[in-house]
């Protein structure tokens, strides 16, 4: 089976260096990296366990990461001098009503303009062709946490 539909893509254009762009997103993104999400579910016996542990683990911004990937490193190994980090985020109990429970982002440094940007796909018109009412309310509450989250981080609007 295949569906087509929209999907709608932000980028934040910043005006603010790679590295204060990167500092403030990571400060308000939790994370589960230091031990792992497999490690973290294993480690939870119940659902008030899970909820309290993941809720300790949660930034400011309602999100966490589970993987932090510095494009920047390998591209220098091949000679090209860019810094470019992917992240993947999300938030399980937020993930209840939604099938995915993580988001793609990318924070990178456009050299010929001077500007860092922040660019993610909308959950909600990435859940779209689900075509289920419940998905997509709270894949809208999910964007609007996102788009809060990339303001902050860059202090510019998409």
């Amino acid at each position: 089976m295949r569906t087509t539909f929209t999907v709608h893509h932000n980028e934040h254009v910043s005006i603010r260096s790679f590295e204060e762009v990167v500092s403030t997103f990571e400060s308000a993104v939790g994370s589960v990296e230091d031990t792992g999400f497999p490690a973290l579910l294993a480690s939870t016996k119940s659902a008030e366990e899970f909820e309290r542990e993941i809720k300790s683990r949660e930034g400011t911004s309602g999100f966490m990461r589970f993987l932090t990937v510095d494009h920047g490193a390998w591209l220098t190994r091949i000679g090209l001098q860019a810094r470019a980090r992917m992240y993947t985020i999300g938030n399980p109990l937020i993930a209840r009503t939604m099938l995915e429970h993580d988001i793609r982002l990318m924070i990178y440094e456009d050299a010929a303009s001077r500007t860092t940007r922040l660019a993610y796909d909308l959950p909600s018109s990435l859940m779209s062709g689900l075509q289920n009412e419940k998905v997509s309310s709270a894949a809208k509450n999910l964007d609007a946490k996102l788009i809060a989250l990339a303001v902050h981080a860059t202090g510019a609007d998409a």
